[in-house]
């Protein structure tokens, strides 16, 4: 079974999904329209970028902050998050899972990514 398959079936996992780092692909498993699915992988996309960008930034200034190089991102809100690692993005119910523990899946199950995204 794939990754993006076993993190839908999760509880509280809304939807899962990847989008490849050139924008021109995604695919989900979840609760989601086709639509809206585009639109998160463009959105996660984009963030991943800003973040990477944001990171390679800090890095450049000579500090050694810990953040580099940057492996995903969460956004946290009352009823749902989105937490991206890698290109694998996962729209949860913020009431019913653990982000912890959801994130350390992730990560350990992601491998990291090496050079330019882009």
């Amino acid at each position: 079974m794939s990754l993006i398959l076993n993190l839908s079936k999760l509880p509280g996992v809304i939807a899962a999904g990847e989008y490849s780092y050139r924008g021109d692909r995604f695919s989900f498993e979840g609760k989601l329209t086709d639509e809206l699915a585009r639109m998160a992988s463009i959105m996660c996309r984009a963030t991943t970028m800003a973040t990477h960008m944001q990171v390679d930034m800090m890095k450049s200034l000579g500090s050694d902050c810990g953040c580099a190089p940057a492996r995903g991102w969460m956004v946290h809100g009352e009823k749902f998050s989105v937490c991206v690692v890698g290109n694998i993005f996962c729209f949860v119910d913020s009431t019913t899972v653990k982000l912890n523990d959801l994130m350390a899946q992730l990560v350990a199950q992601v491998p990291q990514q090496e050079g330019q995204l882009v």
